[in-house]
């Protein structure tokens, strides 16, 4: 159950968001109340929360051990070894490709990343590509698993090479690429540095962001076909702007995902509470143009991916500000899914739940994983948190069992069979970087389930 440091930290916590959440040049009684109010509402709640938010069945008295079939530490080595291969074929991968730009006269990338494995080779991206911070992720959390230098070693040259980000406006997906990369590594190293660069990303995120719609601007391309489109998996990026908020002391930055999550929940959700993936803007009138897809089945289809996005940013939006109708938003989209009868019984969706080739369709291990770790963190927070670890510890035994990778096999990946972009015919039945991610995170997350850590404290 939470300690009473924890609960100390967190009151800490929220007496610092109390004292920043204040509208500059109020008068000084204004601002008094305004902190008592906020720290009086703050307290309660967390005392209610006390309440509740212990590891699941602690309640009930049942000791919570791994998943059936699910050895965390055994998988925790196996995935060290297999990231050893992936790290020595990683320049061997970049020394084949600058070959090959050179004699295409092309000039050669500066590709370090792991993505995918296309034609049966290792693909590698830039740091502007938005898969490019899970790697540095993935070992970082070797780091926190093991603390063993090797790793934190590793983690600090991966994510050195991402800081060019930092300035990047031409790309949402700051979060993916910063706070998987920096954020991991300044929550276990608190380098000063990381600080600064977490701070600096998310000041360049918001210059994305219109207030007259409340939304940050997914992508610039196809501008033929979106105007302002706000994708769902742009959920994901607010973590780093609650991050630098706490980090920074600027407000602006927590106001900002707040409007976004509350826009994305009025316009991206059908009242099945499934999402669109796409939803474009007026980007004077703040009015919506459409609703689509880009990468599911079809515009009125449920994209499994982005069910997932949409699961775990209100789950991470409700730890961040504890409004409940983020826990709310995060339960019934859990119900969306765990209910839909397109679900397997093994709990790794199909790429999209409405394609009708289903059970023919690719399944896809990156949408499981990200729900897994998503529903970890979800039973904290709801009275139905049992029945979401059963899930998520199905989904580990899934993925452990029948997606793993074996040692020195799927081009060093740890998972298998994720799908990207069906539609484009990319990525399909394949090994995704963030598949990886997400499954190491959630491995980590239920062990610190069976040690009883049951809280994930931010930044």
């Amino acid at each position: 159950m939470i300690t009473d440091s924890d609960l100390l930290k967190i009151l800490v916590h929220w007496f610092k968001h109390a004292s920043i959440l204040q509208t500059p040049g109020q008068g000084c009684h204004t601002t008094i109340m305004k902190r008592i109010t906020y720290i009086t509402a703050a307290a309660v709640w967390l005392l209610l929360q006390a309440c509740k938010t212990q590891a699941p069945g602690a309640h009930t008295g049942k000791a919570w051990k791994a998943p059936e079939g699910v050895v965390i530490q055994q998988i925790m080595d196996d995935a060290q070894q297999q990231t050893r291969l992936m790290l020595k074929a990683v320049p061997e991968a970049a020394k084949w490709l600058a070959e090959a730009n050179a004699a295409a006269g092309k000039a050669a990338p500066d590709a370090f990343s792991p993505r995918t494995a296309e034609q049966g080779k290792l693909k590698l991206v830039n740091s502007r590509d938005w898969t490019s911070g899970f790697f540095p992720g993935e070992l970082w959390l070797l780091y926190e698993y093991t603390g063993n230098k090797e790793w934190r070693d590793a983690a600090e040259a991966y994510t050195v090479r991402m800081e060019r980000e930092k300035t990047n406006g031409d790309t949402h997906d700051m979060g993916f690429k910063m706070y998987c990369s920096f954020g991991n590594g300044y929550k276990l190293t608190k380098d000063a540095h990381y600080k600064e660069v977490l701070i600096q990303s998310a000041r360049t995120l918001i210059t994305r962001f219109n207030p007259a719609i409340g939304c940050i601007r997914s992508w610039d391309h196809h501008k033929e076909q979106w105007v302002f489109p706000v994708i769902i998996d742009n959920m994901m990026n607010l973590e780093l702007l609650f991050a630098a908020t706490r980090l920074s002391g600027d407000s602006s930055f927590y106001k900002i995902a707040v409007q976004h999550a509350n826009t994305t929940m009025k316009n991206h959700f059908r009242p099945d509470f499934s999402s669109y993936h796409v939803v474009d803007y007026d980007p004077v009138t703040g009015a919506v143009r459409s609703k689509n897809t880009a990468q599911g089945y079809a515009d009125e289809s449920a994209w499994a991916r982005g069910q997932a996005w949409g699961l775990y940013g209100y789950t991470m939006c409700f730890r961040e500000t504890g409004n409940r109708a983020y826990l709310d938003q995060a339960e019934h989209i859990a119900a969306f899914i765990l209910n839909h009868p397109n679900l397997p019984a093994d709990k790794v969706p199909f790429w999209d739940y409405n394609d009708p080739a289903i059970p023919k369709a690719p399944k896809d291990a990156s949408a499981a994983a990200i729900m897994a770790s998503a529903l970890y963190e979800l039973s904290l927070y709801s009275t139905r948190g049992e029945s979401y670890v059963r899930t998520a510890d199905r989904i580990l035994e899934s993925l452990s069992g029948n997606y793993r990778s074996a040692i020195g096999q799927g081009n060093d990946f740890l998972l298998q069979h994720s799908t990207g972009h069906k539609p484009a015919n990319s990525e399909i039945d394949v090994p995704i970087i963030y598949a990886d991610y997400y499954y190491l995170e959630a491995l980590l997350r239920r062990n610190q389930f069976m040690k009883a850590h049951t809280l994930f404290m931010p930044l």
